[in-house]
C-alpha cells in the first residue's frame, strides 16, 4: 500500500504545503474508510505507508518522481496542511516518462497522463517497491565490456590501487603501509586472479573496494579507464600524481595529492594519504 501525492509545483525536499481537501481523491471507498477517523483523514495511519511524490506533468521539461516517507503532518485551521518528509536515497528518481508508462501498475488509468495532471493525494493498495524493482530498476543500463553482480558487496576495509606497475614499487609499498596503518588491506589487480579476463578481475576489485587510489603519473591509459569505472560505480577515489600536468582535463576539477618520487616525497605522500583515508572513514561512520 502506498500514498501518491501529486503537486502542481516541484517538491521542496524536507518540508512542503499540501491541501486537505485533495486528500483521498482517486481513492477507492474501502481505502478511504480504512484511513478515516471522525470523518477526517487519519494522517497518523496514512504516513505509515511509503509515498511517491510527483509533480503535475509538464510537456516542456524533464520531470522526476521520488519515493520516500512522510514523518509528520501538521493540520492547520484552513485547508492547508504542512508535510515533513524525506526522499529514499537508495531509490533513484523515476522519470515522468516511466511514471506514465507504469500508470496502470500504480492504479492509474492507462491514459497518456493519467491523474498526474491534477494535484491530489491518493491511496493505492499496491506494493510500490515491487513495482519499482520489477519494472524500473531492471531497465537500468548494464555494461557490455564486463559484468557486475546484481548487488554491490563492499569490503569496508579494502583499498585498491590503480597505478602503473613498472617503476612504482616504492609507491605501491607506501600505499600498502598506509593501508596497514589504517587497518585496511591494499590490493592491486596483479595480486589477484579470479577470472579468465583481466578486466573482470579489475572491475571486481574496484566493485568490492571501499576506497580507490588512482595514480595518474605518466598518463597511463589503463589507469584512466579504471578511474572512470570507479567513478561510475560511485567509489571514493583518491587521485595522486607526480606531475600536475598528468591529470586529464576531465579530472582537473577534483582535488589530488601531488608527490615527488624520492624518500622525502614518499613520506609526505604517506602522511597525506593517511589523512585523507581517516577523513573518508570518519565520514562513512556519520
Amino acid at each position: 500500500m502506498f500514498n501518491m501525492l501529486v503537486k502542481s509545483s516541484p517538491w521542496n525536499e524536507g518540508r512542503d504545503v499540501f491541501w486537505k481537501s485533495r486528500v483521498f481523491e482517486y481513492t477507492s471507498d474501502d481505502l478511504r474508510g480504512l484511513f478515516t477517523i471522525n470523518n477526517a483523514p487519519n494522517f497518523d495511519a496514512l504516513i505509515k505507508n511509503p509515498v511517491i511524490f510527483i509533480e503535475e506533468t509538464s510537456r516542456d521539461r524533464q520531470q522526476f518522481g521520488r519515493v520516500g516517507r512522510i514523518s509528520r503532518v501538521n493540520v492547520n485551521a484552513s485547508d492547508e496542511i504542512t508535510l515533513e518528509y524525506h526522499f529514499d536515497q537508495l531509490i533513484p528518481p523515476i522519470s515522468q516518462r516511466d511514471l506514465i508508462r507504469l500508470a496502470p501498475l500504480l492504479g492509474m488509468p492507462s491514459t497518456r497522463f493519467g491523474h498526474y495532471s491534477r494535484t491530489h493525494w491518493a491511496v493505492k493498495d499496491i506494493d510500490i517497491y515491487h513495482v519499482i524493482l520489477s519494472e524500473t530498476l531492471r531497465n537500468q543500463r548494464v555494461p557490455s565490456a564486463f559484468r557486475l553482480p546484481p548487488a554491490q558487496a563492499v569490503d569496508t576495509n579494502l583499498l585498491s590501487a590503480m597505478m602503473p606497475f613498472a617503476g612504482f614499487d616504492n609507491v605501491w609499498t607506501a600505499i600498502q603501509q598506509v593501508a596497514e596503518s589504517s587497518l585496511m588491506t591494499a590490493q592491486r589487480a596483479d595480486s589477484i586472479w579470479e577470472h579468465q579476463e583481466i578486466i573482470q578481475d579489475i572491475v571486481s576489485l574496484i566493485d568490492r573496494s571501499a576506497v580507490i587510489i588512482g595514480d595518474c603519473s605518466g598518463r597511463n591509459a589503463n589507469v584512466f579507464y579504471e578511474i572512470g569505472i570507479a567513478h561510475a560505480l560511485g567509489k571514493q577515489v583518491i587521485l595522486i600524481t607526480q606531475n600536475a600536468e598528468d591529470i586529464p582535463f576531465d579530472l582537473a576539477h577534483l582535488r589530488n595529492i601531488r608527490y615527488h618520487n624520492n624518500g622525502e616525497g614518499i613520506e609526505r605522500l604517506k602522511t597525506e594519504l593517511s589523512g585523507r583515508l581517516a577523513t573518508i572513514r570518519s565520514q562513512a561512520l556519520d
